[in-house]
């Protein structure tokens, strides 16, 4: 069953935002969402998560249209500004993000989750209020690969983390990965999409420019970095 299936989608606000937006996203693959900021990524997430009604086109998640509940049973999403009640505990937070999806805290998970993410894991006892932007991001990272969701879907999940942190998760990725789990994620930090995802779609003024595999693109373009290519193909 195809994780995510974006069909023709259109949306509009006053001017064309996604015109005929059309991919799939194939089962165990990172699928990196690229595009300048405003172009419209967030949107078609939101529209994925049925936070936001397309003009047209449609939108499956494994087989079953994105308004049915439960499609989006299957799906973790994590959005860039991730704003937690800060008042709850890192573990009060798990707590609830996980029983969503019909799991308890496990200590020993996190332990290992933290380890590779390199949050330490005695903060999770800490009111949030306490936590500084990037361990607020591993929190939210941390609830994701707890969930073992069939599919994440993250918006600029580097967001707020120093370049530790980011080798951190990309290397967590992969594990989760591992797992038969489907990736998808926005991102303007190209090089890390180079080194980790199967796929990439390329968004610009609206439309879909390009599908494939990073290296697909690069040559395209005869470059050797996915920031070339990628400007090499807005600037066409």
């Amino acid at each position: 069953m195809i994780p995510l299936k974006v069909s023709q989608v259109y949306k509009s606000f006053n001017k064309s935002v996604l015109d005929n937006v059309d991919f799939v996203v194939k089962k165990s693959d990172i699928f990196g969402f690229i595009g300048l900021n405003g172009q419209g990524k967030t949107t078609l997430i939101k529209i994925i998560l049925d936070l936001l009604d397309q003009d047209q086109g449609e939108v499956e998640i494994f087989g079953l249209s994105r308004v049915l509940p439960e499609a989006r049973k299957k799906i973790f999403y994590l959005p860039e500004k991730f704003q937690p009640s800060a008042h709850q505990t890192g573990v009060e937070f798990l707590e609830f993000a996980l029983s969503f999806y019909d799991k308890k805290f496990d200590a020993k998970n996190a332990k290992k989750i933290c380890q590779n993410l390199e949050l330490d894991f005695n903060v999770l006892n800490q009111k949030i209020s306490k936590y500084s932007k990037g361990m607020t991001q591993k929190l939210g990272l941390l609830a994701t690969f707890m969930s073992m969701a069939e599919l994440i879907i993250l918006d600029e999940p580097m967001s707020g983390l120093d370049p530790m942190a980011r080798n951190a998760l990309k290397k967590e990725l992969l594990d989760y990965q591992k797992h038969h789990k489907t990736i998808f994620f926005s991102s303007h930090i190209l090089v890390d999409m180079d080194e980790i995802c199967n796929e990439i779609a390329v968004l610009h003024q609206a439309k879909i420019r390009f599908t494939g595999t990073p290296n697909e693109f690069k040559k395209r373009h005869h470059q050797n970095s996915l920031d070339q290519a990628f400007l090499a193909e807005i600037s066409a």
